[in-house]
């Protein structure tokens, strides 16, 4: 059984966590399932980039990413080579290290 490692994050993980997942799991429903609250903001339909995790190992291991996915990650804070959407991510059969970013964007709370 694959695991994701999720490096601390002062907020929302700051010891970090070695997680077990299933494969088809998405980062986000891991970390969610364990209590790691990234935000998601559309819900996990690939319509915002509050859950834009950077997949520090394994992250060949994970199905290319589609045009939707890539055109919100355009608008992502701090966005890397290997960078990814968490809702969009799926688990494969290798272990993932995930860095959090430290910043969201939420176009949806930063309007009001």
């Amino acid at each position: 059984m694959p695991k994701v490692v999720f490096l601390p994050h002062e907020e929302l993980c700051p010891d970090g966590a070695v997680l077990e997942a299933k494969e088809g799991d998405t980062i986000l429903d891991v970390a969610l399932r364990n209590r790691i609250d990234i935000e998601h903001a559309c819900e996990k339909s690939c319509a915002c980039t509050t859950c834009h995790v950077v997949v520090r190992e394994g992250f060949d291991s994970l199905e290319e990413s589609d045009e939707l996915e890539d055109d919100m990650l355009d608008k992502a804070w701090g966005l890397e080579p290997d960078s990814r959407l968490g809702c969009q991510a799926v688990v494969a059969d290798e272990d993932l290290v995930v860095e959090i970013p430290k910043y969201t964007l939420n176009m949806v709370s930063e309007q009001h």
